[in-house]
C-alpha cells in the first residue's frame, strides 16, 4: 500500500453522481462560461473535482478555479486540459490516453470537429455497454447540454480521443 501513499484514486461514483446532478444545469459556485467560447471543459474539470481530484495552484501550468477570473487555463480549455491531464506528475488529477474499450464511467471524451489534432468538445462519459464502442458510450456535458447522450448518434467529428482518468496526486 505504500506505494499509492500520495494518490487518491478516482471516484467514478462520485464523479458520475456529479455529471448526472449538474449536465443539465449548473452549479452555483463555478461560474458559467458558455458565453466565453463554451463551458464543456469547465464542467469536466468539475466532475473531476467532484471525483476526488485536488486542485494544482501553479500559476498557468496547473489546474485550479479560485473565481471566474482565477482558473488555470486547463481548467476551462479543452486542450489544455487534455495537456495537463496526460502529462501531470505533481498534484493534481491525471489519466491517459486511451482507446474506447478502455474506457469507464467518468472518464472524458474529446472531440475536434476540424480535424486538425485541435480539439474542440470535452465529454464525460456517464453510461456505456459492452462491447465498447463510440456507438456504445453515453455522454453528458455542457456547451449544449446534454445528459446521457449517445455519443454516435449525437455527434459527428472528425478526430476522437479518449482520456482514462487514473486518479490525483496530492
Amino acid at each position: 500500500m505504500s506505494a499509492n501513499l500520495g494518490l487518491i484514486p478516482y471516484n467514478r461514483k462520485a464523479a458520475l453522481n456529479y455529471a448526472l446532478k449538474w449536465a443539465l444545469g449548473r452549479n452555483p459556485n463555478f461560474y458559467d462560461y458558455s458565453e466565453l467560447g463554451g463551458d464543456c471543459a469547465n464542467f469536466a474539470s468539475q466532475v473531476l473535482l467532484a471525483g476526488g481530484a485536488v486542485m494544482n495552484y501553479q500559476p498557468v501550468l496547473g489546474w485550479y478555479y479560485i473565481d471566474p477570473n482565477r482558473k488555470s487555463p486547463s481548467w476551462t480549455g479543452v486542450n489544455f486540459l487534455y495537456n495537463f491531464l496526460i502529462s501531470n506528475r505533481t498534484k493534481g488529477p491525471f489519466g491517459v490516453e486511451t482507446e474506447p474499450n478502455e474506457v469507464g464511467i467518468g472518464d472524458l471524451v474529446q472531440l475536434s470537429f476540424q480535424g486538425n489534432s485541435y480539439y474542440n468538445h470535452t465529454l464525460i462519459i456517464t453510461d456505456l455497454s459492452r462491447p465498447i464502442s463510440p456507438s456504445q458510450i453515453y455522454v453528458s456535458t455542457h456547451s449544449i447540454d446534454r445528459l446521457n447522450a449517445n455519443l454516435a448518434q449525437t455527434y459527428s467529428w472528425k478526430q476522437i480521443r479518449f482520456i482514462h482518468i487514473i486518479g490525483s496526486y496530492l
